[in-house]
């Protein structure tokens, strides 16, 4: 097995001690090491906000977007180089607010990348206002009376459009999410992974405990293949399910669906054409 390391040695890490990010980042680590992924053919794609911090502390390629603007740009590197592996992650409010827009025109193009939403119920950066995905009541220094709104579901919103790969981890169980990040990654399409993971600086209700309570492991006779059912456990009230909810193999790949790739399946980027364009745009900088 290849024992490469994507962990990048720093002491500048800017999360709170106890952030359920620094599980996240151990995971991710832990499932690219295991599948044998290499640093030179990944690239991580993230938005604005600490989640979005995560390619800072790990050896590969990088790519900072605006807020929420995360996957137009992961879609747009893997469609130039369908060879590389694209992960695109960030937190519950740049994936699911600023980018809720992206995320329904990803899920419904289906480009070959995973998607990793780092889901904390709360803004961290911004110092703690409610997020999409909080919970009704949830008191902060904007929303002095508590939340009203209903809470944006992404496992619903994901089934609902037929997304071809959705699923949800606990960070709590560090294990297990990296097996769900594995699968995800191997996974031919779009793959979510909407992972639980507490903010222990701005949100004092949704805690490692509160979401070790709040969740449960489907079953293993569960058929993930069943939109209904899944559909089913993804607006389940009562607690939220944790593993593989719904997973659709048999849609087309939005990069191999591009008329770019009709009669020539060799990667935008590495057309011959586009190399000298791309060299005779350099030379002439250079003598700028």
């Amino acid at each position: 097995m290849d024992t490469q390391s994507h962990a990048l040695d720093t002491i500048d890490i800017a999360w709170c001690p106890g952030c359920g990010n620094f599980g996240i980042l151990k995971a991710m680590e832990s499932a690219l090491s295991e599948m044998e992924i290499s640093s030179d053919n990944l690239v991580i794609v993230s938005g604005i906000g600490q989640a979005a911090k995560i390619p800072h502390y790990m050896q590969c390629n990088a790519f900072n977007g605006l807020h929420g603007r995360a996957l137009p740009a992961a879609v747009a590197i893997k469609a130039s180089n369908p060879d590389l592996v694209v992960i695109s992650e960030s937190g519950d409010g740049d994936m699911y607010g600023e980018g809720g827009n992206h995320f329904l025109a990803t899920i419904r193009r289906n480009p070959d990348i995973t998607n990793i939403v780092h889901n904390n119920m709360v803004y961290g950066l911004t110092k703690g206002q409610a997020s999409p995905t909080s919970q009704r009541g949830f008191v902060t220094p904007i929303q002095i009376g508590g939340v009203i709104l209903e809470p944006f579901n992404p496992i619903a919103i994901a089934v609902a459009l037929d997304a071809s790969f959705v699923a949800r981890a606990y960070i709590g169980d560090i294990d297990m999410t990296k097996d769900i990040i594995k699968k995800a990654i191997s996974h031919r399409g779009y793959a979510l992974v909407d992972i639980f993971q507490p903010c222990v600086s701005f949100n004092k209700i949704n805690t490692y405990k509160w979401f070790k309570e709040h969740t449960y492991y489907i079953e293993d006779s569960y058929d993930p293949t069943d939109r209904v059912r899944a559909f089913e456990k993804a607006i389940d009230a009562t607690k939220f399910p944790l593993g593989v909810i719904y997973a659709n193999r048999k849609k087309p790949i939005f990069e191999q669906s591009l008329a770019a790739y009709e009669k020539d399946t060799t990667p935008v980027i590495k057309r011959e054409r586009n190399l000298k364009m791309v060299q005779g745009f350099i030379d002439k900088k250079i003598t700028q």
